[in-house]
């Protein structure tokens, strides 16, 4: 399966097809260079790089590996140096190519790298778990976090090519399969209601690994990132509307510390409290809220925040989120099942009530 994601001469393709990540003519038809250099982590390097650099050898080329250590907590600007320090210890030039083998916090600082190492090289996303299939390899969004704000740090650059490998997600622990099912069903609610509909039914499939389920709903999803992407690539209206949950799921991130709850895992929670919002605004009909919590409880993901969070945490956090315009804060919500807007347009009293009641009535 391919896709295209059409931004002019800067379209590059998205490939779905079952060991891709070791076919020598998948890779040469997107990647040219003499020099590349592999960017992993100790935890997919074991599994999946000497499949890639199979797949990439061959001769004149000069092909590197760099080792990160995993996790989102190592998603800060030490690592992002350890990148730099890497290319500039081996002299590698502007026409180096960047591979990202990883999930998402290897795909957001390797772009960023190669958005800013001699002022731009080129890469190509090798997305190995679901969420970052699904999500984040699609886009060109790049970045670090900061002490105060996930993904605060960042540019927009986009890939030359996304190869997806769907058998890779068999070694997927259960816990990461559900934080990317969190993404999967952010597509069915903000804009594809039959989607949302064939999640119902293929909920325990996916929850199973079941192949054909997952190439599925890695298409689709991909196919809906491709078309807003293309439509707003710089996230300047209808491209926001893909931070579903994202202001209230980031806040849990920064506040439990970074890597404590997993990105999907406080996605999932986030929307259920989105739609909840929606719903006391009385935007979306109770039943649509109904189906949101059951389908985001069916798919492994907490709907409840950490006891943790109090209303004055989750304001301190969401008043840095990137949507907060001269002051207010914007947030993602529905006005249907597969309809979502963006806005700074609602009662107050909608947002403290939502926050009271997900932190257990605390003030």
């Amino acid at each position: 399966m391919k896709l295209t994601v059409e931004l002019g001469d800067r379209s590059y393709p998205i490939l779905i097809q079952p060991g891709c990540l070791q076919d020598a003519s998948v890779w040469s038809e997107c990647v040219a260079h003499t020099e590349v250099v592999i960017v992993t982590n100790d935890v997919v390097a074991p599994l999946y790089l000497e499949a890639v650099k199979a797949g990439l050898d061959k001769p004149g080329r000069r092909l590197l590996s760099l080792i990160l250590p995993d996790g989102e907590a190592h998603k800060n600007q030490a690592t992002l140096t350890r990148i730099y320090d890497f290319l500039l210890q081996n002299n590698l030039s502007r026409k180096v190519v960047l591979v990202a083998l990883g999930g998402g916090v290897i795909g957001d600082m390797t772009g960023y790298a190669a958005a800013t190492y001699q002022r731009g090289v080129d890469f190509v996303q090798v997305p190995t778990t679901l969420l970052s299939q699904v999500d984040s390899s699609v886009g060109g969004k790049t970045g670090i976090n900061h002490p105060l704000g996930k993904n605060m740090i960042g540019a927009f650059k986009q890939p030359v090519a996304v190869l997806i490998d769907p058998t890779v997600l068999i070694t997927l622990p259960g816990r990461e399969l559900s934080a990317g099912l969190a993404e999967v069903i952010k597509y069915g609610l903000i804009g594809d209601a039959d989607f949302f509909g064939w999640l119902e039914r293929s909920m325990p499939d996916l929850m199973a690994n079941d192949a054909a389920a997952i190439s599925e709903a890695i298409y689709r999803s991909c196919a809906a990132k491709a078309r807003i992407v293309a439509a707003d690539e710089t996230e300047q209206g209808l491209r926001a509307t893909l931070n579903l949950g994202h202001t209230f799921g980031h806040a849990i991130e920064a506040e439990m510390g970074y890597g404590t709850w997993l990105h999907g895992e406080a996605v999932g929670t986030g929307m259920v409290m989105a739609c909840s919002m929606s719903r006391r605004l009385g935007w979306i009909r109770d039943d649509v809220y109904t189906r949101a919590l059951v389908l985001i409880g069916q798919a492994g993901l907490p709907v409840e925040v950490p006891a943790k969070m109090t209303p004055d945490s989750f304001m301190t956090h969401m008043g840095r989120d990137k949507k907060v315009e001269s002051g207010q804060l914007r947030l993602v919500l529905l006005t249907g099942l597969g309809q979502a807007v963006v806005t700074a347009d609602f009662a107050p009293k909608a947002l403290t009530e939502t926050l009271r009641e997900a932190c257990g009535g605390v003030a």
